[in-house]
């Protein structure tokens, strides 16, 4: 029996394991998601609008400054979650960001506002670079793709907490009203905090660090309830300690393993994603969608408003269906297919707009509305689920947070992009940004097609098969332990589990 190490908090039954980190995913989504949407809510907001003399820069940086320390930390993140650990960095974002929202709620002048925001970011870029390894890492394979789908489904709700919040306060005269929602930006790192006691580290992380009992004891009750002689946990821990053995034997260090042949693919891939997520005009509704809905003629404050409220429920429904189904079908169908609904999507918004814009026909500008719930619903059910679900898992352990690292690098840098040219473009061609948008969506469609490789249904150390061409331990795929009892018990009689190393060594059947 292998004494216990891990807290005590942290729950002994596998689904309440599950429910636990599924809850960290949806937080961390909520908190992530309220400040994206709270500055698109601001925007069209009066007492925000009237306390901040803003023009069309300064209404852009207000937006874009987040994203601008959300870089600039992702390049001490990768090493820092790998260094501390993944829980550990998840609790200092958590605070980090708390910090920044209150001094952004309490800002008395523009300066101490950007403050913030930009303390804000930092906590953020960090979050989404230990959040998704943590859980990538931990979840067990059947509920990975539901647990971090929900990552960025439950982003929806923080979007619409962020909408209804300022629709509740914008009609109040006071020019403080935009102060209640800025200041609950900070409930989420609250709720964050608290459900990290309940959270173990990632079992890969402890056997990297030498940690193999209670890595064991993580696996179990992920798993099978604690039980560590249960065949599955034993098939994983020895394919987990293998393939780790394995990375650190092939590279002296992480900056020589992310210029490795094989982890070339694995790092291209990780590092166009965020193009897929952030650049195919699902932002253009985040963020400046008051101008949408002011160029399909409708420029009440109010109804605005009103509509960002529906239009996010909507979407937050859509997001959760798509994660439940993530694994039914294939990342690549899955991203392909969301992708090309968008890209038809933005083509025939462009012409309603074009055509009713200005018209003040009422069912042209409803058939406008109309497809922007459309596009939203296309992002939703697939680009939502895999946003931060497909990149850990195409990683190796060696590159995994210096890759998140990379992925959150380039994910805030176009959403400087976003913020910074999309509302001079909306300005200068109006709907013409949306043909140039689905264009461009067609070589993302191409590149996913051609490039990427499926990852359903394979434990992390599976997946370096499908990049490697072979698979770093000798022990049998998780499959195939699964497949039935008798042969489990079969597959695993040559491992014998030791006190003195936690780990495997062969031995002849008798």
């Amino acid at each position: 029996m292998v004494e216990r190490k891990v807290s005590r908090l942290v729950p002994r039954n596998s689904k309440a394991l599950v429910v636990c980190l599924i809850m960290l995913s949806a937080i961390d989504s909520v908190l992530v998601g309220y400040d994206s949407s709270l500055m698109g809510s601001f925007n069209v907001m009066p007492s925000y609008i009237s306390y901040f003399t803003l023009n069309t820069t300064t209404k852009s940086l207000n937006t874009a400054i987040s994203y601008v320390s959300g870089a600039a930390i992702s390049f001490i993140s990768g090493p820092w979650v790998d260094w501390r650990g993944r829980r550990e960095a998840i609790f200092w974002s958590a605070l980090i960001t708390l910090v920044g929202g209150v001094i952004q709620g309490a800002a008395h002048n523009i300066a101490t506002f950007l403050a913030g925001r930009l303390i804000v970011g930092f906590g953020m870029g960090l979050a989404q670079t230990s959040t998704p390894t943590l859980l990538a890492e931990t979840v067990p394979v059947r509920w990975r793709g539901f647990a971090m789908g929900l990552y960025y489904a439950c982003w929806g709700v923080g979007t619409l907490l962020a909408s209804g919040v300022c629709y509740g306060t914008q009609s109040l005269t006071t020019t403080w009203a935009w102060r209640i929602p800025s200041l609950l930006q900070a409930a989420p790192s609250v709720w964050c905090l608290i459900i990290l006691l309940f959270i173990p580290e990632s079992p890969r992380w402890l056997i990297a660090k030498g940690r193999k009992e209670e890595a064991l004891e993580v696996i179990a009750i992920a798993n099978s309830n604690g039980n560590v002689d249960d065949p599955v946990v034993k098939v994983q821990f020895k394919e987990i300690e293998d393939t780790i053995r394995f990375e650190k034997e092939r590279e002296s260090s992480v900056w020589k393993a992310l210029i490795h042949p094989s982890n070339r693919k694995r790092v291209l891939i990780t590092a166009t994603f965020p193009l897929f997520v952030m650049l195919p005009g699902t932002n253009i509704v985040t963020f400046y969608f008051g101008d949408m809905l002011s160029s399909a003629g409708i420029e009440d404050p109010t109804t605005q408003l009103q509509i960002n409220v529906i239009l996010t429920s909507f979407t937050l429904v859509v997001a959760l269906a798509g994660s439940w189904f993530a694994d039914k079908v294939g990342r690549k169908t899955l991203c392909a297919g969301s992708l090309t609904g968008g890209i038809v999507s933005l083509y025939v918004l462009a012409g309603l707009t074009a055509k009713y814009g200005e018209s003040g026909d009422s069912s042209g500008i409803y058939g406008t509305i109309a497809m922007i719930f459309i596009y939203n619903a296309t992002y939703a059910w697939g680009m939502t689920p895999l946003t931060v679900l497909y990149p850990p898992e195409v990683l190796s352990y060696d590159i995994r947070a210096i890759g998140m690292g990379i992925y959150t690098l380039v994910t805030k840098l176009c959403g400087i992009f976003v913020t910074m040219v999309i509302p001079f473009g909306m300005k200068a061609i109006s709907w013409k940004v949306y043909i140039i948008n689905a264009s461009v969506d067609i070589l993302f469609v191409l590149f996913v097609l051609l490039v990427w490789v499926e990852t359903r249904g394979l434990t992390l150390e599976e997946v370096d098969k499908v990049f490697d061409g072979v698979k770093h331990s000798n022990v049998p795929d998780l499959e195939t332990i699964k497949g039935g009892e008798q042969d489990a018990l079969v597959v695993t009689e040559g491992f014998v589990t030791t006190r003195q190393n936690v780990g495997f060594e062969n031995k002849e059947a008798t």
